[in-house]
């Protein structure tokens, strides 16, 4: 028996994010939540097992990088981004931020592609590529469950702008085990994101440049 899932609470993570979602972003949300579910959990896009738990695991836990992007970011590439995840709930929650979605697996960009289009997003591209072959100069290079930490770091500091900053989705665990040290050129700073508002916290990695 396939477990029911919660239900999905947008308005709480608006609250805890400080946001007022329009009735478009809020309609765009739960569409991209019901097209996981109906399509890309089918298509093997995302784990068979996701469907229960979409809303925490992956929609509330890729709205949980808004923390730490400043409001003055304009460009976005989400690495290894597989069928939108972080990417497309960014781009949903800031319609002012342009969003590159970058995975080499052809299947998962061309389920992202649709995705984008039945959401009518305008403020998302879809790259088909290796990150190694990426070029582009990026306010936040986002990273989640897409690459080890050490080539996370590289690729941040290959595509970031000067002060550009790195998000890297380090763990969901209570208590995580810690990042390794960073290169002298580099500075990590680890903080749980959404603790009481998350089944649990969503710890994310900050990367930047050393002054």
């Amino acid at each position: 028996m396939i477990p029911t899932p919660p239900p999905s609470n947008y308005g709480g993570i608006a609250d805890w994010l400080d946001v007022k979602w329009s009735d478009l972003q809020n309609d765009r949300l739960g569409r991209y939540e019901q097209w996981l579910r109906d399509e890309a959990v089918v298509a093997g896009g995302i784990g068979p097992r996701e469907g229960p738990r979409l809303f925490d695991r992956h929609l509330a836990d890729s709205l949980a990088f808004l923390t730490l992007i400043d409001g003055s970011a304009t460009s976005l590439i989400d690495v290894g981004s597989g069928v939108g995840l972080p990417g497309i709930p960014i781009a949903i929650a800031r319609p002012d931020i342009d969003v590159t979605v970058l995975d080499r697996s052809e299947r998962r960009v061309r389920l992202a592609a649709r995705a984008v289009r039945i959401l009518g997003l305008e403020n998302v591209s879809i790259t088909n590529v290796d990150v190694s072959q990426t070029q582009g100069m990026y306010d936040v290079v986002a990273f989640r469950a897409s690459l080890p930490i050490e080539d996370a770091e590289r690729a941040f500091r290959r595509l970031a702008c000067p002060d550009g900053i790195g998000i890297f989705a380090w763990s969901r665990r209570d208590e995580p085990k810690s990042p390794p040290e960073p290169p002298t050129d580099t500075i990590f700073s680890l903080t749980p994101e959404g603790v009481g508002v998350l089944q649990s916290p969503a710890w994310l990695l900050r990367m930047q440049r050393s002054p």
